[in-house]
C-alpha cells in the first residue's frame, strides 16, 4: 500500500509506535568488493559487535554512516528538494557576501550544525535586530513540547531531528527536542583489509635537491619556499627551513616511497536502518494565538506534517548512497515503510518513493496552514559585522597557513 494522508494521519492519530524503513545493500562494486568506512579520532574505524538479526548469530560490524551523519544528509536532501521548488520549507538563511570575504557563502537552518539555535544565526540580525532578540528569535526561548508552535512555523525540521538550544541567553537549560528520526547503515562480517599508497614524481625531483627554505608570502612572482639560505644577523631574519626538515616532499615534490597500511573493509551486505518515531511527535503541542493548550485537531495536523517532513527526508535521502569516495552502495530491494503499530501482528508494509512522499508532505503541509499552523518561508539574516570581521579573519589566516576552511 502507498502512504496517503490519511494513512498518515490514522498512524499519528492512533497508537502506533513509529515507521521503520530497513534496506539492504552491497558495495556498487559488486559483492565483496571492499568499501571505506569513515575515520575516527587517531584515524580509527568504528567497529562493533553485533547480533545478525536473521541468523541470531554474534557477527563482527562496522560503522558505514552514523546517526549524526545520516541526519546531515537527509536534510541536504529536504533543502535540495527546497532549491528545486518541489516543496517550500521554512529556512533561516545568513548570507556571508560581504566584498571583504575572500568566500563568499551562505549557511542555511538545514546546514548549520545547531539547526536554527546555531550561534550563526544567533549572532546575525534580522531587519537590523539582533536575530535571538527579535519577535521570531525569541520565539527559542519559550519553546517546549508543551508550545512548539513558534519553532513549526520557523524551523520544523528541528522538531523531527532534534534541538537543543545551548548556545543561546540560556545556555543548557536551553529548549530541548528529542529527535523522531534516526538512522544509520552498518556493515556486517567486516573483515579489515589493508590499503597502498604512493607516488611517482614526473618531474623526478630527488631527496637531496633540497632542503627548501620558507620564503615570504608577500612574494608574488615565485613559490613560497626558496633554495636560497638566507644567514641574516638576527633571528627574523635567517632563512627556516619549509615545513619539518625541508625536503622536497613538504612543499608536494618528489616521490612518494610506496607503504602499506590499514585501510577498508569487505562486507557480506550494508544494512540502513531509519526509525521515525510517532511516539516522539505525539508529545509535541501546539496552541495557537498564545493560547494555555491546543485542540486536538491542531495537534494533529502539526504531528502530521512533521511525521510526512520525516518519511520525506528518509525517502529522499535514500536516493543517493554514495556515502564518500571508494563507498558506494547499492540497494538489493526497494525501500518499504513498516508501520509498527499492534504489538504480534506483522507490520503493515507501505511503498513510498521520493515523489510520493514530496507529493503527501505537500497535502499536509497545506492543510496545516489551511487550519491556522504557522508555516514561514525563507527568512535572509545579515550576519553583524563582528562575526563578519571573524570570519575574514579566519579566512585569511586559512589562507596563510595553507589549511582548508570548509
Amino acid at each position: 500500500m502507498k502512504i496517503t494522508l490519511e494513512t498518515l494521519k490514522g498512524a499519528v492519530s492512533g497508537n502506533a509506535a513509529a515507521f521503520r524503513c530497513v534496506t539492504d545493500y552491497q558495495p556498487a562494486g559488486g559483492v565483496g568488493d571492499k568499501v571505506f568506512p569513515p575515520t575516527y579520532e587517531g584515524g580509527k574505524y568504528a567497529t562493533e559487535e553485533r547480533i545478525d538479526p536473521e541468523t541470531g548469530e554474534v557477527k563482527q560490524c562496522v560503522l558505514l554512516d552514523s546517526v549524526q551523519s545520516q541526519a546531515n544528509r537527509m536534510e541536504l536532501a529536504l533543502l535540495d528538494a527546497n532549491r528545486t521548488g518541489k516543496v517550500k520549507l521554512p529556512l533561516l538563511i545568513a548570507r556571508f557576501d560581504d566584498s571583504d570575504l575572500n568566500r563568499k557563502f551562505t549557511v542555511t537552518s538545514l546546514e548549520a550544525p545547531h539547526r536554527i539555535a546555531d550561534a550563526l544565526f544567533r549572532d546575525s540580525l534580522l531587519e537590523g535586530r539582533i536575530f535571538r532578540k527579535s519577535a521570531r528569535g525569541k520565539l527559542l526561548d519559550t519553546a517546549d513540547i508543551r508550545n512548539a508552535t513558534g519553532l513549526f512555523g520557523l524551523c520544523p525540521t528541528a522538531l523531527v531531528f532534534g534541538l537543543w538550544d545551548s548556545t543561546g541567553p540560556r545556555g543548557g537549560l536551553g529548549c530541548k527536542f528529542q529527535r523522531a528520526i534516526v538512522s544509520e547503515i552498518v556493515g556486517y562480517d567486516a573483515v579489515p583489509g589493508k590499503k597502498t599508497s604512493s607516488r611517482l614524481d614526473p618531474a623526478q625531483i630527488m631527496l637531496d635537491a633540497g632542503p627548501l627554505y620558507s620564503q615570504e608570502s608577500a612574494v608574488t612572482d615565485a613559490p613560497d619556499w626558496t633554495l636560497e639560505n638566507k644567514t641574516g644577523k638576527t633571528e627574523k631574519s635567517k632563512s627556516k627551513k619549509l615545513g619539518k626538515d625541508g625536503k622536497p616532499s613538504e612543499a608536494n615534490h618528489g616521490n612518494i616511497t610506496p607503504s602499506i597500511s590499514d585501510g577498508g573493509f569487505t562486507i557480506t551486505k550494508a544494512r540502513q536502518t531509519t526509525t521515525l518515531s510517532l511516539s516522539v511527535l505525539r508529545r509535541l503541542r501546539f496552541p495557537l494565538k498564545g493560547a494555555a493548550d491546543s485542540s486536538h485537531e491542531i495537534n494533529l495536523a502539526a504531528r502530521t506534517t512533521l511525521a510526512a517532513l520525516g518519511l520525506a527526508a528518509g525517502s529522499l535521502a535514500r536516493v543517493d548512497t554514495d556515502l564518500r569516495s571508494r563507498c558506494q552502495l547499492f540497494a538489493e530491494q526497494e525501500s518499504t515503510w513498516e508501520l509498527l503499530d499492534r504489538p504480534g501482528e506483522t507490520p503493515q508494509k507501505h511503498t513510498l518513493g521520493p515523489d510520493d512522499a514530496l507529493t503527501l508532505l505537500q497535502e499536509a503541509i497545506t492543510e496545516a496552514k489551511t487550519i491556522g499552523l504557522p508555516w514561514e518561508g525563507e527568512i535572509e539574516l545579515t550576519p553583524a559585522p563582528e562575526l563578519v570581521e571573524l570570519v575574514r579573519r579566519s579566512q585569511e589566516l586559512a589562507s596563510a597557513q595553507g589549511t582548508d576552511q570548509t
